[in-house]
């Protein structure tokens, strides 16, 4: 039987095959207008504690702006107040990881300039995928009887920037999420590396359905990377076309975004992308052909709390 709905007596199993059940059958996982592959692969999950210290230091951090579980499950409850259990009690972020297919991956390895078509259109519809996922799971938890709010899909999330100074940013960040949940730690170029590496998309859903918490093991914000962490490697800093990633300064994120959304633009039409919603071909040259595009660095600690789904 799928698991479609979630086992009271094991949620956290439960949450975790339900999430396995939707990569493996739900046909927005597929790159259905190229050959039909699999545009992630297995997932991993990991639980942070909504009250957890570190969302309110996100506001000093991120932004004034950015919102902590607490703030966001409590805006969902006084706007959908239907939920059997309305306590704010015991508040979980669920997140996961959605790593990209090794052919993917392997095609854009290749790449010097531009992305290949395959990680455009797994830019595009693996995004698809992913809101569906969170709107899947948000309404497997909502039939349990449980609050749950997906931020990233909701009206309110907005791109917002504190100033000229300050690089834009989300008022909800996934990859900090991440961080939280024990799912990974900083890189160079500002991505996350994971146990499954740093080429994925990932997403999350805040509930109040008490699950256990995933440890986070990391010893700093950064310790999986090697450059970071032992001043080695910077391979992202070679592959980045638009010179976005320096030893120096890091990643600029207003030029990388420039070279993405404006240099790459015109790929939008060549890869059969325009008039799709959301469209973007993005550019993952940094997230392949590096040491941490499938996991995390030999040399780096690894992080050992979170789970992988079958």
């Amino acid at each position: 039987m799928r698991p479609t709905a979630l086992d009271s007596h094991h949620p956290d199993e439960s949450l975790r095959a339900i999430i396995a059940e939707q990569l493996r059958t739900n046909p927005l996982n597929r790159l259905t207008r190229l050959d039909g592959r699999p545009i992630f692969e297995h997932s991993l999950v990991g639980v942070a504690d909504g009250d957890d210290p570190l969302f309110a230091e996100y506001k000093t951090i991120i932004g004034a702006f950015h919102l902590t579980p607490r703030e966001v499950l409590a805006r969902e409850l006084a706007a959908s107040p239907g939920a059997a259990d309305a306590s704010l009690d015991t508040i979980r972020v669920i997140g996961w990881i959605l790593p990209i297919a090794e052919a993917t991956r392997a095609g854009n390895r290749a790449q010097r300039e531009v992305p290949t078509i395959a990680w455009a259109h797994t830019r595009t519809y693996g995004e698809r995928f992913n809101d569906a996922l969170r709107r899947h799971v948000v309404a497997v938890l909502r039939a349990a009887g449980y609050a749950a709010v997906a931020p990233a899909i909701e009206p309110y999330f907005r791109i917002l920037s504190e100033g000229p100074a300050q690089p834009p940013a989300s008022v909800w960040s996934e990859r900090h999420v991440m961080y939280a949940a024990g799912l990974g730690s900083f890189g160079l170029s500002d991505g996350l590396i994971t146990p499954r590496g740093m080429a994925m998309r990932c997403g999350s859903v805040v509930t109040n359905l008490p699950l256990a918490v995933t440890p986070r093991t990391c010893t700093s914000h950064t310790a999986d990377c090697l450059y970071l962490a032992e001043g080695t490697c910077a391979a992202c800093a070679a592959r980045c076309p638009a010179g976005a990633i320096t030893r120096e300064g890091g990643h600029d994120k207003a030029k990388c975004q420039a070279y993405s959304y404006g240099r790459l633009r015109p790929l939008v039409a060549t890869y059969g992308l325009e008039g799709e919603p959301g469209a973007a071909v993005g550019c993952g040259l940094c997230q392949t052909g590096v040491p941490c595009e499938a996991g995390i660095p030999a040399q780096g600690r690894r992080s050992a709390g979170a789970q992988a789904t079958p």
